[in-house]
């Protein structure tokens, strides 16, 4: 059977590829999911937006609930590539070569392998799958608009590649929009408040800043001031000032405590508006048994600095995947198909009979 899996899933990896499905264009990729599910996995397959959500038979609200998750879309094509992204290539050493090959098609492919054999057999879980859209641009009507749908979940599996080594923290992310104020005046006299000196005193404290707790996975809280913007000509002294933060918050703190330590350290002078805090920190306790599983497979925790759906999730979860990070949004995008097999079997060695 898990070669009928294994095989299956390179072949509906090979036509994902052969979809575009650029984040807000996933229509065509949801389509050919869809068609599969309705095809191929036994329960009941609904959609929502471009989400494709399967439920295995035998649903019971007492018991836990196990969610495997990934998603169909791709970023764009960066430039560099030496081959058609949509046209999936298999080379003699085993790489199939296409956009989102790696992120997410083959972790994607082999959670849905995955859900196929153990939905064949009773589990102590109710088990469901999402497909999910918009998951590179964390956009509204993706994942997060599937989640009033579900069940309560108990745990969570993200296909991102990781190696097959289970992501038990993901850093979060904010952007925040930053205005420091000041007073203009003629740059040839000394008059004036120079928007731009309050800002570079800012940025000079949040270069500078060190939260007091720092994540055992993640390690401390990132910011960098990455944007800046002030002045509307040489001879005007500014009196706005204009910059923009990425912060990668960890699970130490929440992304409203992480949001409310900057603006203090900020000061009065400047206002500091989040664009967003909804994407968070996110993470599972080590004792979970499913890392507990994952461990005694040999495979090693770590936490991820990359973002995913899991940051939307409001339960415990975990990223592993087959594939590595390093080739996602790469030119020439790969995976060996090699790992696809090897994820089938790793999910169905740690999901099969598990007690959650």
């Amino acid at each position: 059977m898990l070669d009928d899996l294994y095989y299956d899933s390179v072949e509906l990896l090979e036509q994902l590829i052969a979809t575009p499905s650029v984040s807000r264009d996933e229509t065509a990729a949801a389509d050919l999911v869809e068609k599969f599910a309705r095809k191929n996995m036994p329960g009941e397959v609904t959609r929502h937006n471009n989400n494709i959500i399967i439920t295995a038979p035998g649903f019971d609200p007492a018991r836990p609930t196990l969610l495997l998750n990934s998603h169909i879309d791709t970023v764009k094509p960066v430039e560099g590539w030496s081959r058609d992204p949509f046209t999936p290539e298999t080379d003699q050493h085993g790489r199939l070569y296409g956009l989102g090959s790696n992120d997410a098609g083959g972790p994607l492919v082999s959670l849905i392998a995955a859900y196929r054999f153990l939905a064949s057999y009773p589990q102590a879980y109710n088990l469901l799958l999402v497909a999910s859209a918009e998951e590179e641009v964390s956009g509204k009507n993706g994942f997060e608009s599937v989640l009033p749908l579900l069940p309560s979940i108990t745990v969570a599996i993200v296909g991102e590649p990781t190696g097959m080594q289970p992501a038990v923290a993901e850093k979060g992310l904010m952007v925040l929009d930053c205005e420091a104020h000041g007073l203009a005046g003629h740059a040839a006299r000394d008059e004036g408040v120079n928007a731009i000196y309050k800002a570079i005193k800012v940025i000079d404290r949040l270069r500078t800043l060190r939260f007091e707790r720092v994540s055992e996975t993640l390690g401390p809280v990132k910011i960098s001031v990455t944007q800046i913007n002030a002045g509307t000509q040489h001879n005007v002294v500014p009196d706005t000032c204009r910059f923009v933060v990425d912060v990668r918050s960890t699970d130490a703190y929440s992304n409203e405590e992480t949001l409310e330590i900057i603006r203090r350290t900020a000061g009065d002078d400047i206002t500091v508006t989040p664009r967003s805090t909804r994407l968070n920190p996110s993470g599972i306790d080590i004792d979970n048994p499913v890392v507990q599983r994952l461990i005694l497979h040999g495979r090693t925790p770590f936490g991820s600095p990359t973002l995913s759906d899991q940051a939307l999730m409001p339960f415990p979860s975990l990223k592993l995947g087959p594939g590595s990070s390093s080739r996602s949004h790469h030119a020439d995008e790969f995976i060996y198909i090699d790992e696809i097999r090897e994820a089938i079997e790793l999910y169905v060695r740690v999901l099969h009979m598990l007690k959650i």
